[in-house]
């Protein structure tokens, strides 16, 4: 049990101004301990509403055909876009597509990556078929053969009466290639202490699938160089 502290003649103590003056910085630190921890309660369910860059810049969002100010000396989208919609253009005006009598069939072959960029090499058939079904308007198809085993097994089923049948599927109607669609990227890197080069080269071609001859080739040429490195992942 406390002891209250009593007046001496009339006038109170130093020991009562000392504990009031002790009592009262106590009071203050409490209040702004809680008030502080309140805060960052409040800071902390606040940021669950939104992540943000910790620089404070929002994300930006980009046409794929702009050069970021995320760049380095690599390949990048606005490279991918720039480079499959010339080849794109340039397929549909060679003779054996414009002039074809019977529309023309294409399989795609893997691209081949010399660069020493990682990427995503197959991005680019990917683009230039998409392109070419969008704006071809039928004059050019595109067989999937990466479909075979999945449409093999239908046929085997439809052969079998395990399902119905449109047509007889005894008949062998998988169309054959007319034309080979494939590229290459090559590239010259140097790096020194003043930063890196990038050269690429970039060549796709088609090539006919009954008498090996290349009816149609075009390449593309970008070179950039800065301090900063590519990373892909």
């Amino acid at each position: 049990m406390e002891t209250a502290v009593k007046p001496v003649h009339g006038v109170w103590s130093s020991e009562f101004f000392l504990t009031t003056y002790i009592s009262m910085k106590f009071s203050r630190f409490f209040i702004l301990t809680g008030l502080a921890g309140a805060a960052i309660w409040l800071g902390g369910c606040a940021t669950t509403q939104g992540v943000r860059n910790p620089t404070g810049v929002p994300v930006t969002e980009m046409k794929p055909d702009e050069r970021g100010f995320v760049a380095g000396t690599g390949i990048e989208s606005q490279d991918l876009v720039a480079v499959t919609d010339k080849m794109a253009r340039s397929i549909l005006g060679i003779p054996e597509i414009a002039n074809a009598g019977a529309t023309p069939r294409i399989v795609l072959d893997p691209v081949k990556n010399g660069t020493r960029f990682p990427i995503n090499k197959e991005i680019f058939l990917t683009r230039i078929r998409t392109m070419l079904n969008e704006r071809a308007n039928g004059r050019v198809r595109f067989l999937d053969r990466a479909m075979m085993a999945t449409l093999e097994r239908e046929r085997d089923l439809k052969r079998t009466g395990q399902v119905t049948a449109g047509a007889d599927p005894s008949l062998v109607e998988f169309r054959g290639a007319d034309y080979f669609l494939t590229g290459e990227l090559q590239g010259i890197s140097t790096h020194t202490s003043q930063g890196n080069s990038d050269y690429i080269l970039y060549t796709f071609h088609l090539t006919d699938a009954r008498t090996s001859e290349i009816v149609w080739e075009s390449s593309a040429e970008i070179k950039k160089q800065g301090l900063e490195d590519a990373a892909y992942r």
